[in-house]
């Protein structure tokens, strides 16, 4: 199925509900919520705890599927996908990027970002060929043979955006990016992730907390109890 082009719809949630049970409990997390995503753009989900935010990554990304409604990302019915096939799905289609830079220590930064391509077809050669030139994207071909010890914050964070990118996924799923970041080192990476929408066409859903955060994006989203409480316009 053809990518989506910038401007049609990439992620589509359609009633969605998800109800967890804890201690004999039901929690509402999600509450017949609808959320249209269009392709290249960059939404901000933000919200209280509790308020949904992270489970909608967790449902666009595959990892877990609604209780009721439906999940359509790039056109696909996410929901409706195998465990084989959702699994070939993810790993060609989305991408994340966590709070927690989740990096190997004793690993450099292109062998970092080379990781994930271990699990494809792709010769060594061709491996760091790609490792290298995500790096470039996000301003670190200068490091690529540092370890992280030897990084700032905001370079290991950019290079977890690096070792996302390597595998061209059409969306990132990015939970709290700028959480553990001083003002200076989050706003790097802001500008990172809105120049890989405006110059590399990617689609990026962000959950935040950081007002400075949502500010970058092209529209806020803010729920609560599982609903959309207040939806911006596309910018």
């Amino acid at each position: 199925m053809p990518r989506p082009e910038r401007g049609e719809t990439m992620v589509r949630l359609d009633g969605v509900t998800k109800i967890y049970t804890k201690g004999g409990v039901e929690l509402v997390v999600l509450d017949r919520l609808d959320l249209d995503v269009k392709a290249g753009s960059f939404v901000a989900l933000m919200g209280p705890s509790g308020s949904g935010k992270s489970t909608i990554l967790n449902l666009v990304g595959g990892l877990d599927i609604p209780d009721e409604g439906s999940v359509t990302v790039g056109g696909v019915d996410v929901d409706a996908l195998s465990p084989d096939e959702l699994s070939a799905w993810r790993a060609a289609n989305v991408a994340y990027v966590f709070q927690a830079f989740n990096l190997i220590p004793v690993l450099t930064a292109e062998e970092n970002v080379e990781l994930p391509l271990l699990l494809t077809p792709l010769s060594r050669a061709q491996r760091r060929e790609q490792a290298r030139f995500a790096l470039e994207i996000v301003g670190l071909a200068d490091r690529m043979d540092h370890r992280p010890k030897q990084l700032s914050g905001g370079q290991e964070q950019r290079v977890a955006i690096a070792r996302a990118l390597a595998m061209d996924p059409e969306v990132m799923l990015c939970d709290e990016p700028t959480g553990d970041l001083d003002r200076a080192s989050a706003d790097q990476v802001l500008g990172l992730l809105r120049r890989l929408v405006d110059e590399h066409g990617k689609t990026i859903l962000m959950v935040t907390h950081d007002p400075q955060a949502g500010e970058v994006a092209d529209r806020i989203v803010k729920l609560d109890k599982g609903t959309v409480l207040v939806e911006g316009a596309e910018a």
